[in-house]
C-alpha cells in the first residue's frame, strides 16, 4: 500500500507497507538514484514473513526534497516515519546510499535492530575504488572543478551506468530501460538534483565514521545476511571481505548479478531473505 506523511520539515513521505503490522518488521532502503521501486520483485514474498516498510528516502521517487538534505537528516525522516508507524524492532536493508541512513538509525537504537541484511553497500573503505577518486579530491579539496568531476555523473547517461556499467551484456539485457528512465525523470524534479549534490558531498562525512560503525558492528555483532552483486563498478567487491570480518557469523552470497541486484536476481534473493527472516 502507497502512503504519505508529512514529516516535521513540512516534506511530504512517501513509502510503501506490505505485510501484518504483527510480523517483525523490515525497513528496505534504497540507494541512488533509485527508491522503493528497487524492491518492486522480492515485497510479495517478504511481506509473507515480515511488516514491509519501503519509504522513499526525501529528494528521491515520490517524496519531496528536504530544505537542508543530508544524510543525518534523511535518517530523521525515516525515524519519524517508524516513530508515526510505531515501528519497535525491526530488520534493516542497507543498500548504497541507504547504508548511511540505516546504519546511522541502527546506531541510534541499537538494541531494536534485529538484524541487516547488506547488498552493495559500503561501510569500510575497502569498498572504495578507482571509480571514487573524483569525489575523494572533492572531499580533500572542495573547489568548484573538484565539485563539478564529482558531480559528472549526474546525467542521464551517468543514472544508466548506476545500472550498467561493468555488468556483462547478458545480464543487462535483463533490466529494464525504465528503471533509469525513471530515476532520471525523478531527478529532474525540484529539489532533487540539489539533493543529489549535497549528499555527494555529505558522503565524506559518513566515511570519516566508518571506524565508529566498525566499532559497533564488532560490539554488537547484529544478525546479518549479505546479498552482493559482484559487476558493480562503484562498491569494490573488496568490501565484501571487510564485512565478514568484522561480522564473522554474517551468512554472505556472492551473485552473478549488477549493483542493482534485484533488478536481474530477485528470484534468487528473496528465498535468500526469507529465509533469514524465517530462522531468526
Amino acid at each position: 500500500m502507497r502512503s504519505r506523511i508529512e514529516l516535521a520539515s513540512g516534506t511530504e513521505l512517501s513509502f510503501l507497507t506490505a505485510g501484518e503490522p504483527s510480523k517483525p518488521a523490515l525497513l528496505l532502503l534504497h540507494g541512488f538514484p533509485s527508491s522503493s521501486r528497487t524492491f518492486r520483485h522480492v515485497i510479495p514474498s517478504l511481506s509473507k514473513v515480515a511488516y514491509v516498510i519501503a519509504p522513499d528516502m526525501p529528494g528521491f521517487g515520490m517524496s519531496g526534497a528536504l530544505p537542508d538534505p543530508s544524510f543525518d537528516r534523511l535518517a530523521d525522516a525515516i525515524s519519524e516515519l517508524l516513530d508515526q508507524l510505531s515501528v519497535g524492532p525491526r530488520y534493516i536493508y542497507l543498500h548504497d546510499f541507504g547504508a548511511p541512513v540505516g546504519l546511522r538509525i541502527a546506531m541510534q537504537a541499537p538494541d531494536a535492530v534485529l538484524g541487516l541484511i547488506v547488498q552493495n553497500a559500503n561501510a569500510h573503505r575497502s569498498g572504495m575504488g578507482q571509480s571514487w577518486t573524483a569525489t575523494q579530491d572533492f572531499w580533500a579539496n572542495p573547489n568548484p572543478d573538484n565539485e563539478a568531476k564529482a558531480n559528472g555523473h549526474l546525467t542521464f547517461e551517468g543514472t544508466r551506468d548506476q545500472y550498467v556499467a561493468g555488468v556483462p551484456g547478458d545480464i543487462v539485457a535483463l533490466i529494464p530501460r525504465e528503471s533509469w528512465e525513471e530515476d532520471w525523470r525523478v531527478m529532474q524534479r525540484p529539489g532533487n538534483m540539489e539533493t543529489q549534490r549535497a549528499l555527494i558531498a555529505d558522503y565524506g562525512n559518513y566515511v570519516a565514521h566508518f571506524d565508529k560503525i566498525a566499532d559497533y558492528l564488532r560490539l554488537r555483532q547484529p544478525r546479518a545476511l549479505m546479498l552482493w552483486g559482484r559487476h558493480d563498478t562503484f562498491f569494490d567487491l573488496a568490501e565484501t571481505l571487510s564485512w565478514m570480518q568484522v561480522l564473522p557469523r554474517m551468512e554472505a552470497h556472492i551473485l552473478d548479478g549488477p549493483h542493482f541486484l534485484l533488478e536481474t536476481h530477485a528470484d534468487r534473493a528473496a528465498p535468500l531473505m526469507v529465509d533469514f527472516l524465517d530462522r531468526h
